[in-house]
């Protein structure tokens, strides 16, 4: 407290005293009890008032004492149950937060994990996963800049994250407890299994699978693909103990479109503790993509050859050749392709104002350029009769879809008429023409959207020479067909737009996270952020649905549909205000991770606790766990002195002091006949 503040103080004393004073005693010839009672009072409020006003920093010191934090960190997923490790698991969490000596030295607190991390000693061991990663990372934030050690009972199988051996911190030691069996035993595993989760129909899509063998004798296995009653493939492995791993690669046929599920399994003569990680579904999304596509024209050119072939190279492409007089309907095409268009082609045009096909149209020195004036208003041709040779100059900044460049400045010229070719609109050149190296800064190859509608325009004939040139260049046509597939590819998607755009997945495993997006678009197709989005889940099986809302995120919308069983599941996603919906469907495969597992990972535990300096310890060892702890004088309690300044100001019992004082004297003194 400043001079200052003592010397208002006692001014303070000084004013209360000599107002009481004056009001009570001053010229009062007989003093009374009550007198004297009232001048007390008075002068305590008035004292106490103007020491509200002076606000003098009343401060307090006291000393703290700090222990060290230990956090003992469970493991609660399922695979501690599945390893009959339960109830030893309890055992020994309660043990160690119970200990007296562990409480008076340290600051012990309890956490447990699995997918998640949260501090809590309720264990229920039905976590599907164990990400150990997720603690590290954890304990790093909770105790940042702290000294301390760290328990760790775990079985040390960690299904997600990254390698937790170096992800705790290496100045702060861990001391892992190790769950479970620890014992080898023979056990057969499809470790992993790789797969694309998209194939085409009619063609074959590559499995891979590395399975593991864990024992010292030598085992002959079965090793199986098969889907509902029929085996697509079958081998026989053998193991030893000098060769405890195999890889097996399969190309399986896709011949059905939609959804496949596959089951992978391994067995033996053998008898095995865990047989769970001896199958592993999988499933394959087999889609048709057939595109067929139509080239119509009214001449014989090498073009017309060379562009089936191309486009045929991709066996979900198939051609058409047709002249103008035999087109009788479109309805069966996905794409055209116009190969210099005449007069003849008016019927075509026609037909293609209602089917709203995407087509390519080539021109050349054959080419009707006042009728294709009158059919597009995509470009402006201004061509006379006078034929010319263009070269090609490839824009790198084109990105509509990805290309490489051929060489397209080093490819044979394509002839068409001379003239000028004027844009009318928005159009992407990916070539423009060049006469004798002289820019002629108009488009050769190009590409344009009318509301949905895409078209694209090669302006010359001959582009079999850059087929032939493309192939003594590269010993091959495919970069040539692959240039010609990415057209046809760009003009066969549909790009219509919708309000309500829905993602998801054609099938999960068991245990992952389940999470379906959503976007909503308003009629200028901006993002709606006043949708109300719901979702209707029906187990097809059981009939059973479970509605939920969907919520807003960064420009989208998301629901997580985590703890739905393996089944087949049909959904339904519903804007409420607008009744648009979308109805789709997924499978939830039955595979459990956290039942792959037979022993304790020991190892990657003990690489953890030399990481850490720490030690690793087993159940029968929980003492010596304890004692270690205890014995440990880097871990020692510190005696903090903790000064607390707080203003009077704070302190809300004056203003009752103040209101009692002033409520009492005014009592006595209408019960006096004083007022």
């Amino acid at each position: 407290m400043t001079i200052n503040t003592i010397l208002l103080l006692l001014l303070s004393l000084l004013i209360a005293g000599g107002l009481s004073f004056f009001q009570y005693l001053y010229k009062v010839k007989n003093k009374s009890k009550v007198g004297l009672f009232l001048t007390f009072l008075r002068f305590l409020s008035l004292f106490l008032i103007l020491l509200l006003l002076i606000n003098p920093i009343i401060t307090t010191s006291k000393l703290e004492i700090i222990k060290t934090p230990l956090p003992i960190v469970v493991d609660n997923s399922s695979s501690i149950s599945f390893l009959n490790s339960k109830e030893k698991t309890l055992e020994l969490a309660q043990k160690l937060t119970s200990n007296k000596a562990l409480q008076e030295k340290f600051d012990v607190q309890s956490y447990l994990f699995d997918a998640d991390f949260q501090q809590s000693d309720s264990l229920t061991f039905t976590g599907t996963q164990t990400n150990l990663d997720l603690v590290a990372k954890n304990l790093k934030s909770i105790y940042k800049n702290a000294f301390y050690p760290t328990v760790l009972i775990t079985d040390g199988n960690q299904t997600s994250g990254n390698d937790y051996v170096y992800s705790f911190d290496e100045n702060n030691k861990v001391y892992p407890l190790v769950l479970g069996d620890t014992t080898k035993v023979l056990d057969l595993k499809i470790n992993q299994l790789n797969v694309n989760k998209y194939a085409f129909l009619k063609n074959k899509f590559p499995v891979e699978v590395f399975l593991q063998y864990s024992g010292d004798k030598i085992v002959t296995t079965n090793f199986s693909i098969v889907q509902g009653n029929d085996v697509l493939h079958k081998e026989s492995i053998s193991f030893s103990p000098s060769k405890k791993t195999a890889v097996v690669n399969v190309l399986l046929p896709a011949n059905k479109v939609g959804l496949q599920i596959y089951k992978a399994k391994i067995e033996s003569k053998e008898s095995e503790k865990n047989t769970f990680n001896n199958i592993k579904n999988f499933a394959v999304e087999v889609i048709d993509q057939k595109t067929t596509v139509a080239i119509i024209s009214a001449i014989n050119h090498p073009d017309i050859a060379v562009l089936k072939r191309a486009i045929e190279s991709n066996l979900q492409h198939k051609v058409i050749l047709l002249k103008p007089n035999e087109v009788k309907s479109l309805q069966d095409y996905n794409v055209l392709i116009l190969y210099q268009p005449t007069t003849a082609f008016k019927s075509v045009f026609e037909a293609n104002q209602k089917a709203n096909l995407n087509t390519f149209i080539i021109t050349g020195t054959s080419t009707d350029f006042s009728f294709l004036n009158q059919q597009q208003n995509n470009f402006i041709f201004k061509m006379s009769g006078q034929e010319e040779d263009y070269l090609a100059d490839f824009d790198s900044q084109f990105n509509l879809f990805a290309v490489d460049n051929l060489g397209f400045e080093k490819l044979p010229p394509l002839q068409n008429s001379f003239g000028t070719i004027t844009t009318n609109g928005e159009v992407n050149v990916l070539l423009s023409s060049k006469i004798r190296n002289i820019d002629t800064k108009a488009p050769l190859l190009s590409f344009t959207e009318n509301q949905g509608k895409r078209a694209a325009y090669l302006f010359g004939e001959n582009s079999w020479k850059w087929s032939l040139q493309s192939h003594i260049n590269n010993q091959s046509f495919e970069k040539y067909d692959i240039f010609i597939n990415k057209i046809i590819q760009y003009l066969a998607s549909n790009n219509a737009k919708k309000s309500l755009v829905v993602n998801h997945e054609s099938f999960y495993n068991s245990g992952e996270a389940i999470e379906i997006t959503a976007q909503y678009f308003n009629k200028n197709y901006d993002f709606d952020e006043k949708a109300r989005l719901t979702i209707a889940v029906t187990n097809v099986k059981t009939k059973q649905t479970k509605n939920f809302d969907l919520l807003k995120g960064n420009n989208t919308y998301k629901v997580n549909l985590d703890g739905l069983v393996a089944g087949s599941y049909n959904f339904s996603v519903k804007e409420l205000n607008s009744k648009t919906s979308y109805s789709g469907h997924f499978e939830i495969l039955d595979f459990d991770i956290e039942k792959q597992f037979v022993n304790s990972d020991v190892q990657k535990l003990k690489e953890l606790a030399a990481q850490t300096k720490g030690t690793a310890f087993y159940p029968n060892e929980i003492d010596a766990l304890i004692k270690t702890l205890l014995d440990n004088d880097e871990y020692k309690a510190v005696q903090k002195k903790v000064v607390t300044k707080s203003p009077l100001i704070d302190w809300k019992w004056l203003l009752v002091l103040i209101a009692v004082f002033l409520s009492t004297e005014w009592f006595v003194r209408k019960y006096n006949g004083m007022l």
